[in-house]
């Protein structure tokens, strides 16, 4: 039997958080599921974090690129060159659930249209039902998804199928893009309900976070944070709430989405103006 799942982890920068998303993701990998580890950049401490696990039966592949490449090259290994039926990325700062991957799985084999199925990685506080209740169906299997025309590039499950028919992530897209590209070629995509959680260490309310004061943002400065101009904790805990309401409200329609950019760029604006200089945590 060839194997079921292909998951890769991109470190850079993270020995204090490899320490509890490393193990889980290995945790939660069946005999048919293998981890492919990528690392960016020459932070000794992270690439002595890593050292023990290159001897791991589950890890399958892994490699070393000097320079922090980011993300998109790191995916593109994964996606051309697994022979899996299924492809995924966990975050080096991200804990996954037990059985995320059963779970998942499972509900593509009941529903052969299902693209891209993802984790849920915002606590209970960013849950609006008002918001989400229309967009939660009901599938084969009585699987339920929260549709969306994008999930999250981290704990999601992806039929391979899916690369062999629309490619690699182009030079300048996005997870978020590839996702409605798919979804326009007739993909369901979606968060499985009720949500299979995603610790995201780097939200300043999660119980591992190493992000408490400005001083840590700075420090450790995520890619969306950074992307948007956040400066503060309390603008970077104001965009994650506010990405998950776009989640929960955003339209199903692909045309649609240059639109709901445009509201979600507009709310960060807005953030921003309020937040600006606040004391945060």
């Amino acid at each position: 039997m060839g194997a079921r799942a292909d998951i890769i982890m991109i470190t850079y920068r993270s020995a204090r958080y490899l320490h509890l998303s490393l193990p889980r993701l290995l945790d939660t990998c069946g005999e048919n599921d293998r981890v492919w580890l990528w690392h960016n950049g020459d932070d000794e401490e992270t690439i002595e974090a890593l050292r023990p696990y290159y001897k791991d039966a589950r890890v399958y592949r892994h490699h070393h690129s000097r320079e922090n490449v980011r993300l998109r090259e790191p995916t593109s290994w994964l996606w051309s060159e697994s022979d899996a039926q299924f492809v995924s990325k966990v975050d080096d700062d991200c804990v996954v659930t037990l059985g995320w991957l059963d779970t998942f799985a499972a509900a593509h084999r009941d529903n052969p249209e299902f693209g891209v199925i993802g984790s849920w990685r915002h606590p209970e506080e960013d849950f609006r039902p008002e918001l989400a209740a229309k967009k939660i169906q009901t599938f084969r299997g009585g699987h339920q998804l929260m549709r969306n025309l994008w999930v999250q590039g981290s704990g999601y499950l992806m039929p391979r199928s899916l690369v062999d028919r629309h490619g690699l992530l182009g030079e300048n897209e996005s997870f978020t893009g590839y996702c409605i590209r798919t979804a326009r070629g007739g993909a369901v995509n979606g968060y499985y309900y009720p949500f299979v959680r995603e610790d995201h260490m780097d939200d300043p309310r999660s119980p591992h976070t190493l992000i408490r004061t400005d001083e840590d943002l700075r420090a450790r400065m995520p890619l969306s944070a950074q992307a948007n101009g956040v400066k503060t904790v309390g603008e970077w805990v104001s965009q994650i709430r506010q990405s998950a309401y776009v989640l929960q409200d955003a339209s199903l329609d692909p045309r649609d989405h240059k639109m709901w950019r445009r509201k979600l760029a507009s709310a960060r604006r807005r953030v921003r103006k309020f937040t600006r200089g606040s004391a945060g945590w």
